[in-house]
């Protein structure tokens, strides 16, 4: 019996048959009506949250020119020294800072040197040792080709060979 006399509302009631009409309960009305509640304050708070911050944004602009302006004279007067100082300043942390890399660089290269040389895997070792390798394999290869040109040199040149230079010459 009380579901019935909460179902009241716009348009809807009760029939001659106990049945509720085409018309919209009250609780669907209330539902609705709490969706644009909560929209309203929502789009409420997006509007104070944003004028808010315009306001700011524009006092920080304003503060930002007043200061420059009570600033410039006194840039203008101490820029001879303020210019080096800056340029000063530039340098140094530059330069700490590209010290500071190369440190990284070189402690990070001589630990991968430290963990090869004791027989761990760093990353790319496989490269170093095809690399070392390719250059044994090629200096081995020179090496063989300089020794037969010199075994060449020695039997075409009628038993003059390196060392033994004509008097003519």
């Amino acid at each position: 019996m009380t579901d019935i006399h909460h179902q009241g509302g716009m348009g809807g009631g009760m029939g001659t048959h106990g049945q509720f009409g085409g018309g919209m309960g009250s609780h669907q009305y209330q539902q609705q009506t709490s969706q644009r509640a909560h929209a309203i304050v929502k789009a409420a708070t997006a509007a104070t949250a944003g004028g808010s911050l315009l306001v700011l944004s524009g006092l920080t602009l304003a503060g930002t020119v007043i200061a420059l302006t009570v600033a410039t004279p006194l840039l203008v007067i101490f820029s001879p020294v303020l210019v080096p100082a800056a340029i000063t300043v530039f340098l140094l942390a530059t330069g700490f800072l590209t010290s500071g890399g190369f440190g990284v660089a070189a402690v990070t290269v001589l630990s991968w040197i430290y963990r090869y040389a004791t027989g761990g895997h760093p990353p790319g070792a496989d490269s170093l040792d095809q690399a070392r390798d390719k250059l044994g394999y090629k200096a081995r290869e020179m090496k063989g080709r300089a020794e037969h040109a010199a075994g060449m040199g020695q039997h075409q040149g009628g038993g003059m060979g390196m060392g033994h230079h004509r008097a003519d010459m």
